[in-house]
């Protein structure tokens, strides 16, 4: 079997990777950087060459940082592959430019290795991880996971941080309607359980919880510490004083706090993640910096064992 393996998850707004000890389960190193896939997908319907080159650089960044060639990662893109019509033309660009071989996964198995690693970081952290709600807000889709015992219920909807944002620019009563809408459609989710989730905890994954977590311990986006975050427990007022701050803080100020190509979307991520508090009834969330590359390490070191 491997030893170490490098994964990579490239999202709608972020490129996330990993270098993972497959033998005792630990990280090695790690590279993250805002590349906006998505930028401009939900007028257009394409991934932009201006993204695409983006992704490449990226990928030239992370390899001589992390000493690998892009030919030998497990790659996997999401939401934004999925919804773009030239997604083809999109990953052989990729892979002929930036040497990474990337594979589009669906919504379940996005779930399903986003939950695996939830699962590792729960026993890392400590915390009872038998049944639980996962949240994952991402740049393109938000992905809602129940964890029962040994199984999952999940749904993807179609709607992400920057898809919302970019489709409300101009208007912010259009996207207060369009969560109105999104309400039913988690409803409908959630009336499909056959069994209460008034006792299972709420755990959130993804750039917006880890912001709002970071901010409230006081680190900024250049001294983010994700061990700090790690277990970090979130209220409806955490999610208040952050929209507060983005109401009253310069944007110049914002992007020390936040970094460039988040914060633009932190205001509706924010607003997404207090719709599924209200939904789900619940009073506070367990923030994870943990998601789909390290659920990518996690398989792959299963399946080289097996």
């Amino acid at each position: 079997m491997k030893k170490e393996v490098i994964t990579i998850d490239l999202g709608s707004n972020s490129f996330r990777v990993l270098k993972f000890d497959c033998i005792n389960y630990k990280i090695i190193d790690e590279y993250h950087q805002v590349v906006g896939l998505a930028d401009g997908l939900v007028n257009s319907g394409k991934i932009s060459i201006e993204a695409c080159k983006r992704v490449v650089e990226a990928l030239k960044i992370a390899s001589e940082k992390l000493n690998f060639d892009p030919k030998d990662a497990v790659c996997i893109t999401t939401a934004a592959a999925r919804k773009a019509t030239n997604s083809k033309e999109v990953l052989e660009y990729i892979k002929e430019n930036g040497g990474a071989k990337f594979k589009i996964i669906d919504s379940n198995e996005e779930s399903r290795l986003t939950l695996l690693a939830i699962k590792h970081a729960l026993k890392r952290e400590k915390i009872d991880s038998k049944n639980f709600i996962l949240l994952d807000i991402g740049g393109g889709s938000t992905e809602l996971i129940v964890s029962k015992d040994e199984e999952f219920f999940s749904k993807s909807f179609d709607f992400g941080i920057v898809t919302l944002t970019q489709n409300s620019l101009k208007d912010k009563n259009k996207l207060f309607e369009e969560l109105e809408l999104y309400k039913k459609e988690i409803k409908e989710f959630l009336n499909t359980l056959s069994f209460s989730i008034e006792d299972f905890i709420f755990i959130a994954t993804a750039g917006t919880p880890t912001t709002i977590a970071s901010i409230k311990l006081g680190y900024s986006y250049f001294n983010y510490d994700k061990n700090v975050v790690n277990g970090t427990v979130l209220n409806l007022q955490d999610l208040e004083n952050s929209l507060n701050l983005l109401k009253e803080t310069s944007f110049e100020s914002l992007i020390k706090i936040a970094g460039k190509g988040r914060i633009e979307y932190l205001e509706v991520g924010t607003y997404i993640y207090r719709m599924f508090f209200e939904l789900l009834n619940k009073k506070e969330s367990i923030v994870l910096d943990d998601g789909l590359r390290e659920g990518i390490a996690i398989d792959f070191a299963i399946k080289s064992k097996a």
